[in-house]
């Protein structure tokens, strides 16, 4: 690879990862692939996990959705964000399976391709409160939804939510006309907790791209992500010399220390300045000072390394994964995935 910094995609360990969820739940998946597919790329993404048959795509945006259909996706692909009413015919063109949540959006849902019925369950951010679900009884049995569906606010915590909002989820179920052929409420965390699917399809999402649920969980992920870079400059710094701006660093003694092009204008975040490690020639070495927008000074003193080696920043067999990086920059591994975009070119490989 020639560029200066690159991410390598192993789109193998990501149809492992989605594979093993859906052996988990017992169920047909739905990945999440929006935000461009978490940052590794939709496109590549979705045709990776066409081999295991996917009950459909969800997305965020339609504008997302009709760069699938560009990309000759034909598989069903849900939207999961609310529509305005001026997406809805846009929508409707690409074929997409909106979620709605109100009496006006499902009214304004003119369209002969399905819903999906969205029912607030305690998240308080998209969807029909399940308290109400009763009052679209009416409209329902006139334009029945294809699915019905909720979201989990914090499947990672052992905290009995995801048991109420389960309990609320059936309530709300019990007052349709009758049950949409397609339910499900399971994330990734929640896929790993449930086990067996009482529904008939899951929602994976950050776990195929590498991201577990902590140690203690029933599955661990491969690692997906990998980003890289070289080694531009190496320089010895004295006792009392400095690092990066503000100076938040003071060498101790003499140290080596090495350039690398990669910054936060690609999506490593600063918030890791002075708290991250790379790899460099197997070893684990720290960050030193600030991580600024083009470049990231480490410290190489007794690895050999030099100008032209890789240096790993996310990767390599889970060495330092997405979840170290995100930790170290106090972010969540979301927002450090969906970061990763940039000026970053992406290589694909495993599949």
């Amino acid at each position: 690879m020639m560029s200066r910094a690159w991410m390598e995609v192993d789109l193998g360990a990501l149809v492992r990862n989605a594979s093993a969820l859906c052996e988990h739940a017992g169920v047909p998946i739905i990945p999440m692939i929006k935000a461009d597919a978490y940052g590794l790329g939709a496109v590549e993404v979705a045709r990776a996990l066409e081999s295991l048959d996917p009950l459909a795509y969800g997305l965020a945006t339609v504008l997302e959705g009709e760069e699938l259909r560009a990309a000759g996706i034909i598989r069903p692909i849900l939207i999961f964000t609310p529509l305005l009413v001026e997406e809805m015919d846009a929508a409707n063109a690409a074929r997409l399976t909106p979620t709605l949540g109100s009496l006006e959006e499902i009214r304004a849902w003119t369209c002969e391709s399905p819903y999906h019925l969205s029912i607030d369950t305690g998240m308080a951010r998209a969807g029909i409160p399940w308290r109400e679900v009763i009052t679209l009884r009416d409209v329902i049995a006139e334009k029945p939804p294809e699915g019905a569906f909720t979201h989990f606010h914090s499947p990672s915590l052992d905290d009995g939510s995801m048991d109420a909002q389960l309990a609320r989820f059936r309530e709300a179920l019990a007052t349709l006309p009758s049950p949409p052929d397609i339910i499900h409420t399971d994330s990734s965390a929640a896929i790993v907790r449930h086990g067996r699917s009482p529904w008939n399809a899951v929602r994976p999402g950050i776990f195929m791209y590498g991201v577990g649920s902590g140690r203690a969980a029933a599955l661990e992920p491969e690692c997906v992500v990998h980003v890289k870079t070289r080694i531009v400059e190496v320089r010895r710094v004295e006792a009392g010399d400095t690092v990066s701006y503000d100076a938040t660093w003071e060498a101790p003694e003499a140290r080596v220390v090495a350039t690398v092009p990669m910054g936060y204008a690609d999506g490593y975040p600063r918030g890791a300045s002075g708290r991250g490690s790379v790899l460099v020639n197997g070893r684990t070495v720290p960050i030193l000072g600030r991580v600024t927008m083009d470049m990231i000074m480490i410290d190489v003193t007794d690895t050999g390394a030099k100008v032209g080696d890789v240096v790993t920043l996310i990767g390599d067999s889970a060495l330092i994964s997405v979840a170290d990086v995100a930790d170290a920059a106090d972010l969540s591994p979301y927002e450090l995935l969906t970061g990763l975009r940039g000026r970053l070119p992406r290589t694909y490989h495993g599949h």
